[in-house]
């Protein structure tokens, strides 16, 4: 990472020949409940942008939650990274994980850990050395308008901050797959367009990005291929024919 937490270079990327998301025919509910996402057939290739939107309820959350493997789905085919989701042994999960970056709308933040610590985590986890992680981490928080704040207790912070940290976190580890769950939900219009420009720098740098937003105006500004969810069903532009 050089300047502003946005120029970086990319871990190796996932070969450019297999779909890194691929749907057929998928369907999820929760419980006995109907189903929410019904026969969702979607390919996501190495590199893709998208936004994901749609009415209040109609399943994004659900539809990223199911990328990350945090539910199961009630019918059909899943593969990440060309791999078959139901397939994966239970020990292989960490290490897939590991290859996607998540920002979740309710932040998922560890109350015991500073800013810095909370950003650092998936470069910690990954093994890597404070020394050489350091300065990044404190670059990409600087970039998300957090330079202030690195040494703060997440219980201090604003529901804006709290984001902004959710998404510095969710990046500095260069991920494979980003799924970013409303970005810009509580922040201004100007960190908008500057955490924008950062989903747009890493997937400039290899990574595969998918966001779920209600933002018309960040949606409209990045000139991104759109997927819309309406009545549970997928619709819009996508990277190809499923395999």
């Amino acid at each position: 990472m050089t300047r502003h937490g946005a120029d970086f270079a990319m871990a190796e990327p996932a070969s450019a020949d297999t779909p890194v998301v691929s749907f057929q025919g998928v369907g999820m509910r929760y419980g006995r409940a109907p189903e929410v996402l019904r026969d969702i057939d979607l390919t996501l290739t190495q590199g893709s942008f998208h936004f994901l939107t749609g009415p209040s309820g109609a399943g994004k959350s659900s539809l990223l939650k199911l990328i990350y493997l945090a539910h199961q789905p009630s019918r059909g085919l899943i593969r990440l990274f060309g791999q078959e989701a139901a397939t994966l042994p239970r020990a292989a999960l960490p290490a897939l994980r590991r290859r996607m970056g998540v920002v979740f709308q309710e932040y998922r933040l560890l109350d015991h850990l500073t800013v810095f610590d909370n950003a650092a985590l998936p470069l910690r986890v990954a093994g890597g050395r404070f020394d050489e992680y350091r300065q990044d981490v404190i670059e990409l928080l600087a970039w998300v308008g957090l330079g202030h704040k690195i040494s703060a207790m997440p219980a201090t912070l604003s529901g804006g901050e709290k984001q902004r940290l959710a998404v510095a976190r969710a990046v500095v580890g260069k991920p494979d797959l980003l799924l970013v769950d409303e970005p810009t939900g509580n922040v201004d219009q100007e960190m908008g367009r500057r955490i924008l420009r950062l989903l747009k720098e890493l997937n400039r740098m290899g990574s595969t990005v998918l966001v779920a937003s209600h933002d018309v105006a960040l949606v409209e500004e990045s000139g991104s291929p759109i997927l819309t969810l309406k009545g549970g069903r997928l619709g819009g532009p996508q990277d190809g024919p499923l395999p």
